[in-house]
């Protein structure tokens, strides 16, 4: 009897409600308020959101077409692996156990947060929430991928329609009472313009993060070579015109100064247009989404560590498929587990994203100039779909990802520094699994 593989069940609609799944967790809810902080009026930060929008568009089309190239269950790894060989395949470990599982124990903390409007929570009960929202995701990824598909495909339509009410509704409702979009009000960090304007990008791509794990389930779907891209342009495009219109409301109710002033622009922004009663809607919503954007990334990253286990890069026992449910199982609970570390370790929202968007940023760099690597060796060429544009965008879009790595090198070079400093420990990791596949006489394994 043959061992169980993984099925080619997800289409088009589906990646669409993955990708939207897990893009879409609390950071446009979290974020705008410290943005507006870094520009002195709304043209101003809505150019940097649109600007931010469209180099993630070019962002999803690069990714577009290495997942056609390689339609192979595991994303970055898949495409780092072959791009620069086994060593540096197996840095993804550090991507995977920082990156990718440090947003869901950061959105379980915020879901836990927006529990307690409903009912009180606090110290080891907000903690017990947490976890149990991990323990309860993981759950269903692990009895089918058409489960957890079933779960991003409710809380994307749920999220996306409440954004849609909420952008389109205060836009109504407004009408010739919006008059904030003039106020003008000097920044309030100290900082450069330079370094306001990087320290804004940061967090405008931190909203924007989660997109590129829709390429880790690429081997399940129907047909990659039209799924995917479809998946990248309208998902991405759907995302941005959301992002852009809640950021209109945003600052048309409450103005530059009004958004810096609040924590919590969604529902205070509710609250005046609709009363009390909006604040518990979007404390609802929130839910939603972050349970979305955990269940999304939990989906898609666990095929990473069922990938490199597959390889002989990572602990055998994560090469797994379950007989019954024909899931990842096993890597589905390292998921949670390693999670759930990280939460009660790290504790807070804001020290577990910290950094993230630093090794994001890294990863998207190095997958960029694998396109090119790919292109000139004609990797994949009978499968692969190519984006419009080439060598030009995407060559914009690695000039621009270097760039920004060292302007902040430049200006936080300290945090840079201990950032790096996490994901270069794949370095020696990476020596003592290939060391020992050597010594087993098998490196190809």
């Amino acid at each position: 009897m043959s061992d169980p593989i993984l099925p080619k069940a997800l289409r088009t609609w589906d990646g669409i409600a993955l990708l939207i799944g897990i893009t879409i967790g609390s950071g446009i809810y979290s974020t705008p308020y410290l943005i507006a902080g870094y520009f002195p009026d709304f043209a101003s930060a809505a150019i940097a959101w649109v600007g931010v929008g469209a180099f993630v568009l070019v962002s999803g089309m690069v990714y577009a077409e290495l997942g056609t190239r390689l339609p192979a269950t595991g994303g970055e790894y898949v495409y780092m692996e072959r791009a620069y060989g086994r060593w540096a395949g197996f840095m993804g470990w550090a991507q995977l156990f920082i990156v990718r599982t440090s947003p869901a124990a950061a959105l379980a903390i915020i879901a836990a947060d927006y529990v307690g409007f409903f009912v009180p929570v606090a110290g080891a009960s907000h903690t017990a929430v947490a976890l149990s929202i991990l323990v309860f995701l993981g759950i269903f990824n692990v009895i089918g991928i058409r489960w957890a598909s079933l779960i991003n495909k409710f809380s994307t339509i749920t999220k996306v329609g409440g954004l849609i009410i909420f952008a389109v509704g205060g836009l109504y409702l407004l009408q010739n009472e919006f008059v904030r979009f003039d106020q003008v009000a000097a920044p309030t960090t100290g900082l450069s313009h330079t370094g306001n304007l990087i320290a804004a990008i940061f967090l405008i791509i931190f909203s924007h993060t989660g997109w590129d794990r829709v390429g880790y389930v690429a081997g399940e779907m129907e047909d990659p070579r039209k799924s995917l891209p479809r998946t990248m342009f309208i998902g991405l495009s759907l995302i941005l015109v959301l992002y852009w219109a809640v950021n209109s409301v945003y600052y048309g109710v409450l103005g530059v100064e009004g958004l810096r002033a609040t924590t919590t622009p969604a529902a205070t922004v509710m609250s005046q247009l609709v009363g009390p009663l909006g604040g518990l809607i979007v404390a609802l919503l929130v839910i939603v989404s972050a349970l979305g954007s955990i269940n999304g990334t939990m989906m898609a990253s666990s095929r990473v560590y069922y990938a490199m286990a597959r390889d002989g890069l990572f602990f055998k026992w994560l090469d797994y498929v379950h007989p019954r449910f024909r899931t990842p199982s096993r890597a589905v609970i390292a998921h949670v587990v390693w999670g759930g570390v990280i939460l009660l370790v790290r504790g807070s929202f804001a020290s577990i994203a910290a950094g993230m968007i630093f090794g994001v940023l890294i990863f998207y760099t190095l997958t960029g100039i694998a396109l090119f690597k790919f292109r000139t060796e004609q990797v994949g060429e009978d499968t692969a779909w190519k984006m419009p544009g080439y060598p030009w965008l995407p060559g914009i879009y690695v000039v621009a990802m270097i760039a920004l790595l060292v302007v902040r090198v430049i200006f936080e070079w300290q945090a840079s520094l201990v950032d790096f400093a996490f994901i270069a420990t794949g370095v020696p990791v990476s020596y003592f699994w290939l060391r020992g596949q050597r010594r087993q006489g098998n490196p190809d394994d």
